[in-house]
């Protein structure tokens, strides 16, 4: 349990650290694909439920 602990502690912080390092127009274009997948998979779902 402890080797696994402090992994997931080793990895949020090296994502914290990478996210500190990013500019901000890197943040704005990865909320804009975001944003995109989350209207594709509304739009897939609303396209399945139409069948039943």
């Amino acid at each position: 349990m402890a080797p696994r602990l402090l992994y997931l502690i080793f990895v949020r912080l090296s994502d914290w650290l990478v996210l500190l390092g990013r500019s901000s127009a890197a943040k704005d274009v990865e909320l804009l694909v975001l944003r995109h997948e989350v209207a594709v998979l509304r739009l897939c779902r609303s396209k399945s439920h139409r069948r039943w």
